[in-house]
């Protein structure tokens, strides 16, 4: 069943770049006492995420923070390496928090899958957004054609 509005954030291991390496967190630590912005999306460094999804994010990070989010995540079905280097060639400094999801433990409890096996991707996370307050999911969106239901200004409009 993929998450709803009013649902908890399911309590699931995640990946993440630290100054020493890359590390373990939960999901938990992420979400707890905290009002965050959520995107998720098919895969680093590809066509639209490295066009439009996340470079949205970035340009309106302050705007988003300015409006009561603690903190911005990215996630993707990627490891910490590849969501590290991709935060990176875009500049995301502190703005958003690159997480990685390469065993899908978030998008299979969130029931996020999207199978692209047939343009041999694999199965990968859904696009979404969505705002989170403190674990609870508050808002949500989906692309459901073009790029733009699941956008940084989309989300905007939800704060």
């Amino acid at each position: 069943m993929t998450i709803q509005v009013g649902d908890k954030i399911p309590e699931v291991s995640l990946g993440i770049m630290t100054e020493s390496g890359p590390d373990v967190t939960s999901s938990s630590s992420l979400f707890k006492g905290k009002r965050v912005a959520v995107f998720g999306l098919p895969g680093a460094f590809t066509k639209t995420c490295s066009s439009q999804h996340l470079p949205g994010f970035v340009q309106h990070a302050d705007a988003i923070k300015a409006k009561g989010v603690n903190s911005i995540i990215c996630l993707s079905v990627n490891d910490p390496w590849v969501m590290d280097a991709w935060g990176q060639a875009h500049g995301v400094g502190d703005k958003v928090l690159m997480i990685g999801d390469g065993a899908l433990n978030f998008t299979k409890s969130a029931g996020l899958e999207l199978d692209l096996s047939e343009k041999c991707y694999g199965v990968r996370c859904q696009r979404f957004s969505m705002i989170v307050d403190n674990g609870v999911v508050e808002t949500l969106h989906f692309e459901k054609g073009e790029f733009g239901e699941t956008s940084a200004e989309r989300l905007l409009e939800d704060l």
